[in-house]
C-alpha cells in the first residue's frame, strides 16, 4: 500500500523530518518526507497496511518539540517503488 501526507502544525525546525524516517525506517517502509514552503511537512510512505497505520499514530504525535495541529493522509494507486530506506529529501 502507498500512501501521502502532510503534516500541519509546528512542525518545521523541532527534527520532524527526522523523527518521520526515523520512524519509517523502524517499520521497514520505502518513501520520502520533505519541508514545504508553506511550512508544513509532506511525504509519501510504502509498505503493509498495519506498519502504516502505526506510522500514521506516530506522525500524529511527532517528536517533542512539534506541535501536530492537522495530519492529511490519503492513499496512492501504486505509481511506483518509493526509495528504501526512507529518505529525507531537501
Amino acid at each position: 500500500m502507498q500512501i501521502a501526507f502532510r503534516v500541519q502544525g509546528a512542525v518545521q525546525g523541532v527534527g520532524y523530518r527526522r523523527f518521520a524516517a526515523r520512524e519509517a525506517q523502524a517499520l521497514a517502509l520505502a518513501g520520502w518526507v520533505w519541508n514545504e514552503p508553506d511550512g508544513s511537512v509532506a511525504g509519501e510512505a510504502e509498505g503493509p497496511e498495519a506498519a502504516l497505520a502505526t506510522f500514521r499514530a506516530r506522525l500524529a504525535e511527532g517528536p517533542p518539540f512539534a506541535a501536530v495541529a492537522r495530519l492529511d493522509w490519503k492513499a496512492l494507486d501504486m505509481r511506483s517503488s518509493l526509495p528504501f530506506p526512507f529518505e529525507i529529501h531537501r
